[in-house]
């Protein structure tokens, strides 16, 4: 297609091209789901240790890296005996991996930790969908309803009743914010069929990418994958359906943790 040369350009025509690059960047945003790497072979992901109080219910692969396996507490360990390479719990339907443990699980937590870093730097990098994206209720968003898109909040982000997310199983939602993420006791996040849909969103495709740290309360239910910064605090008989991947640790306290289905 033609497009006029910059000499050409009027102001007001330079400003019109510029608006539509800045919708097309903030549209593909929206709808290009966040590479885990992988990063997404595991539930819960963590730099510098996990903890339970028992029983939690984890869903998926728990992994430790550049900490050691020790790091992981409350889970009463097995390691495998033939391999070295991981252990087994009771509270984990997957495996357990740690980066002192034998060869090739170094490498491969290394890689996984690289990962996280790089989907953190690409969710904390992308534009708001549009104005009306940016700090929603100044980040206190108690009993709102999201559809698909980017969202950005300069503050911490709240919320003391269930909010909502609303749309298709393909639909990609992004919430993105400078500092933490407080989810209260008995707490709901509830995912919801769009108008004709046959099917509310994926788990998988929601993404909270998180400057500070997690805390979700007692009996809440959160719902999608939580890149955070900092620790990520699961109350007791609170629940995760996603994965936890945080630059620091996590605590789990009776908590349920099922990583989504990667297809479809």
């Amino acid at each position: 297609s033609y497009v006029p040369s910059t000499k050409a350009q009027t102001p007001a025509t330079r400003e019109m091209f510029a608006t539509l690059a800045l919708l097309v960047s903030s549209a593909a945003a929206a709808t290009t789901p966040v590479n885990l790497g992988t990063a997404a072979n595991f539930a819960v992901l963590t730099k510098s240790g996990i903890s339970t109080v028992p029983p939690s219910d984890i869903t998926g692969n728990i992994g430790v890296s550049p900490i050691a396996a020790t790091a992981m507490t409350g889970f009463t360990l097995i390691k495998d005996t033939a391999t070295g390479q991981f252990s087994t719990s009771t509270q984990v339907d997957g495996m357990a991996y740690a980066s002192d443990y034998a060869d090739p699980t170094p490498m491969m937590m290394t890689t996984a930790v690289e990962d996280v870093m790089l989907a953190y730097t690409d969710a904390a990098g992308r534009n708001v969908s549009s104005s009306a994206n940016l700090n929603v209720k100044g980040g206190s968003i108690t009993g709102e309803t999201f559809t698909t898109g980017v969202y950005e909040w300069g503050s911490s982000v709240v919320f003391n009743t269930g909010i909502s997310i609303k749309g298709n199983s393909t639909d990609i939602f992004l919430f993105k914010m400078s500092g933490s993420l407080t989810v209260a006791e008995n707490t709901m996040v509830t995912l919801v069929a769009a108008d004709g849909s046959d099917a509310p969103p994926l788990a998988k495709n929601i993404v909270w990418q998180v400057g500070g740290s997690v805390s979700v309360g007692a009996s809440a239910h959160l719902e999608g994958v939580l890149l955070v910064a900092k620790e990520a605090a699961f109350g007791t008989a609170s629940s995760l359906n996603g994965r936890i991947l945080s630059q620091t640790a996590a605590t789990l306290d009776q908590a349920i943790i099922v990583a989504p289905q990667l297809s479809p």
